[in-house]
């Protein structure tokens, strides 16, 4: 403890000064005018003494009323000599007490000390109440501000929906990070809109019907959700259907919603900024694919020399192959398939690839160790959840999981030697892909057959994210979100 009567003096050299300028002649006293040094580490003894002293005092005063005033001050200020203390008596004879401090010195150090302490014990267990932060807002005003937060986190919500030609599906999500965001609600079921359409050339009533009734639900979501920005849009069926345009009048017509039919190469550009953060790291080249119901877009993507946020902007070559999981098991059967007809599907396909010249743009890159492939469909999430030995289908194992050649090669052999009872009772692959599965898997093929790779890259994702992507990114909502702090 800091000693604030004495300068900074420790209480040794304070004895050793006082006992030289009370009996020493020279700066080196010796040891009989100082006493023993030994017992100098026990001077805080003497407040003790003093106070015993003058306890006993008291109770003599009060014992003999006639004792002297003098007398009394002489018990009370009698102090032990360092021989008297180190037996525990008093020294009684009036010796000279050369290491004493002077009374008033030691009462107002003992003060001190004793305000110091109490300082010290009160501080730590005085529990005050912590600073609040002055924002300059009433309080009422800060709670409102939270509620306006909440909705506005509602009113900052962006959709996305895709009619395809076998799904109907739809997502709703805010923006988080940079780049991501959270889904707050989706929707998907099948409703096999190109059912019969190669052969017809038309979408027929009752696959409408289906569409038609899927589609209601999803308005019925979006009109409570309430997104800030949405875009639906439709792809193969209603784009080659005689009867697309009327049918997108009849969905306006009977669930309010506008549907956008696009082309095959925004199809192609969506695919592949949904699927940006599969791309594996050090990676120079990709070619990613989407098998649909009704056509398969491929993209061959160059990030050798740099790499942008927007992955679609590296995309160097792009096709899509007027065939589908829908449409080429209604040609060849997705029912019954051997391996001579499985065979013909994959040549089938070849042949529409070898017409794609890609000119070359990836044949270095792909000979290289730094290319994979990235498959976004039905068909390549089934193949995963088969590998992984699923009891049920659970995206988040699947999304993202790396399959390599020998995976693929064995997963495809598996589902050749099943028959359609066997596939339909897998629950990655159901009733309603049992006869599909087979025509997916044959449009795989093809493309690893035209662009080998040793590994391939599962995405249970597509469209709906590219489009949720772009709305966010054109919007400005994740710059937005940093500027307030809301993206952390």
């Amino acid at each position: 403890m800091e000693n604030h009567d004495h300068g900074g003096v420790s209480p040794l050299d304070r004895v050793v000064r006082d006992a030289a300028s009370d009996g020493g002649s020279s700066p080196g006293f010796d040891d009989r005018s100082a006493g023993q040094p030994a017992l100098v580490g026990e001077t805080n003894v003497l407040p003790q003494r003093k106070r015993t002293r003058r306890k006993r005092a008291s109770r003599s005063r009060a014992a003999s009323p006639g004792t002297s005033g003098e007398a009394s001050k002489d018990a009370s200020e009698d102090h032990a000599s360092p021989e008297r203390l180190q037996h525990g008596k008093a020294d009684r004879n009036g010796a000279s007490r050369p290491e004493e401090t002077p009374p008033k010195r030691k009462r107002r150090k003992r003060r001190r000390r004793r305000a110091f302490v109490r300082d010290a014990v009160v501080e730590p267990t005085t529990k005050e109440t912590p600073p609040q932060v002055d924002t300059g807002k009433p309080a009422r005003l800060q709670a409102g501000r939270r509620g306006e937060s909440e909705q506005d986190g509602q009113r900052t919500s962006y959709a996305a929906l895709d009619l395809g030609t076998n799904n109907c599906r739809l997502l709703v999500a805010v923006p988080t990070r940079p780049g991501h965001f959270r889904v707050v609600d989706a929707f998907s079921r099948i409703v096999r809109l190109g059912e019969g359409l190669s052969r017809e050339g038309r979408l027929s009533e009752a696959a409408m019907d289906r569409a038609v009734s899927a589609l209601a639900i999803c308005a019925e979501k979006l009109g409570h959700r309430k997104p800030r920005r949405m875009r639906l849009i439709a792809t193969e069926a209603c784009r080659s259907a005689q009867n697309g345009e009327a049918f997108i009048e009849r969905v306006k017509h009977e669930t309010g919603l506008t549907l956008e039919i696009i082309d095959r190469q925004t199809e192609a550009r969506l695919a592949v900024a949904g699927c940006s953060t599969l791309v594996d790291r050090g990676t120079e080249g990709v070619v990613l694919f989407d098998i649909g119901g009704g056509s398969s877009e491929i993209a061959l993507v160059d990030i050798s020399r740099h790499r942008t946020p927007r992955l679609a902007d590296h995309i160097v070559a792009w096709t899509s192959l007027p065939v589908g999981v829908v449409s080429l098991a209604e040609r060849f059967g997705g029912h019954h398939v051997t391996r001579e007809s499985f065979s013909a599907m994959v040549d089938a396909v070849s042949d529409m690839l070898d017409r794609f010249d890609d000119g070359g743009r990836l044949s270095k890159i792909a000979a290289g160790g730094r290319f994979h492939l990235i498959g976004t469909s039905g068909t390549v999430t089934t193949l995963a959840g088969v590998h992984l030995g699923l009891a049920r289908y659970d995206r988040r194992q699947v999304d993202g999981l790396w399959m390599e050649r020998d995976n693929v090669d064995r997963m495809i052999d598996t589902l050749l030697s099943w028959d359609f009872e066997q596939r339909k009772a897998n629950p990655c692959i159901g009733a309603d892909r049992a006869d599909l599965v087979l025509a997916g898997c044959a449009i795989l093929e093809a493309i690893r057959r035209r662009w080998p790779s040793e590994r391939l890259r599962v995405a249970d994702r597509g469209l709906r994210e590219g489009m949720l992507n772009e709305m966010m990114a054109a919007d400005g909502a994740w710059r937005r979100r940093r500027q307030t702090g809301r993206g952390k």
